[in-house]
């Protein structure tokens, strides 16, 4: 388990990263030092799973018109799944993960809300336990 969901000092949902939620967490927070183009925007982490944001540029600082999944995006979370799994001593990664392009600002907004307001919709989760 990554975490669980508990309550800020204003009420609000929020997660309550365990041990392996904070290995996760400077992992994520960390990614830059390791690409110089790629770069997280926004992330939670669920207690059983993570949503992320992250942007690719070319060399310019632009943002990529082509599809960057192909290759970029599976490298990242391999390395990222690698890592922990280092630190963790085992595999606690699903095989598979669902990535999409978001392709302009309105569905970059509802992407960030999507995940900013995500602890606050866990209860409502089919994976809830």
């Amino acid at each position: 388990m990554l975490g669980t969901v508990g309550r800020d000092a204003l009420g609000a949902p929020c997660i309550d990263l365990s041990e392996y939620g904070d290995i996760i967490q400077k992992e994520i927070e960390e990614t830059y030092l390791h690409y110089k183009n790629i770069f997280v925007d926004k992330f939670v982490i669920m207690p059983n799973h993570v949503h992320m944001i992250i942007i690719i540029d070319d060399e310019n600082g632009a943002p990529r018109a082509s599809r960057p999944t192909t290759a970029l995006i599976p490298m990242v979370i391999a390395i990222l799944k690698k890592k922990t799994n280092k630190m963790y001593g085992f595999d606690m990664w699903q095989t598979s993960y669902h990535d999409r392009i978001i392709r302009d600002k309105d569905e970059y907004q509802r992407e960030w809300q999507y995940i900013d307001e995500n602890p606050a919709r866990w209860l409502e989760d089919e994976y809830f336990k």
